[in-house]
């Protein structure tokens, strides 16, 4: 049957949008997996072959300092955009095939960029809060030049509460929002047509995201910031634990195997050698 259009028009749209998702979730990965190279290289090395820069490149064994704070921002943010744009490009699509279907009838509203800078907007601020606390670590000597932590007990505290939040009220409530996307902007006012009103849209469903996921990322401490591999199973794991048919009990699984973990770390901590 011959293509109406509307679809090719809507379908156009889709790739577009996939095309840029895509983009963005390749770029921050090839930023990710650079500096993850260059932080692992000896500090010899590093200085050599990037001279100025490998004070700048290993915060975590540095005096905490404005420039190294800005050298974690960016890096939290890249980090944060590469693990959470899969997770949101089905609700950017949705937005961008009702956004088209809404031009057709004369009642056009903001680009899907403003509702998608608005989401990413929210896991900045996240950024900013994991900077410092990544600054205050730094300075407390319990993070290793990798961004691990070097405390089997603060490892194993971060494990516990980020386990026990799996199970909370509000982690329900924000996982919820998250898996029906369409419900949550229907219940904000619906679609928006102004760039600042779908950009709070967004910020608003982003920050819904934060609270659903926020301690999932603090466990990157206790596999590494720059654990590559640690860093795609957690983004697989967000990515799951939104889906429609996940269930509230994958979340509490979830959550039991990492108090579980979190209990056995502290237990090597205080009985090490055993």
């Amino acid at each position: 049957m011959q293509q109406g259009p509307l679809e090719a028009i809507l379908r156009r749209d889709r790739l577009v949008v996939l095309a840029a998702m895509a983009a963005l979730t390749a770029l921050a990965w090839a930023y990710l997996v650079w500096l993850a190279g260059h932080m692992s290289m000896p500090a010899d090395n590093m200085a050599m072959s990037m001279p100025g820069m490998a004070m700048a490149l290993a915060p975590a064994v540095t005096q905490p300092t404005v420039t190294n704070f800005l050298f974690a921002l960016v890096m939290w943010t890249v980090m944060m955009v590469g693990m959470m744009a899969p997770s949101v490009a089905p609700t950017v699509l949705l937005y961008a095939r009702v956004g088209r279907n809404a031009a057709t009838q004369n009642k056009p509203f903001a680009a899907t960029g403003w509702f998608a800078a608005g989401y990413f907007l929210a896991w900045i601020f996240f950024s900013l809060a994991a900077a410092a606390m990544q600054m205050a670590l730094t300075a407390a000597a319990l993070l290793t030049p990798m961004l691990q932590s070097a405390s089997d007990m603060l490892g194993a505290g971060v494990l516990v509460a980020a386990g026990a939040y799996q199970w909370s009220p509000w982690k329900n409530s924000c996982l919820a929002r998250c898996r029906a996307p369409l419900d949550f902007i229907q219940r904000h006012g619906g679609f928006k047509a102004g760039a600042g009103r779908s950009l709070a849209l967004g910020l608003r469903h982003g920050l819904y995201c934060v609270g659903c996921c926020w301690a999932l990322m603090l466990l990157l401490l206790v596999g590494g910031i720059m654990n590559l591999a640690w860093i795609a199973a957690l983004a697989v794991l967000v990515l799951a634990e939104k889906m429609p048919g996940s269930g509230r009990r994958f979340s509490q699984m979830v959550g039991a195997a990492s108090v579980a973990g979190g209990l056995y770390l502290a237990y090597c901590g205080m009985f090490p050698g055993r």
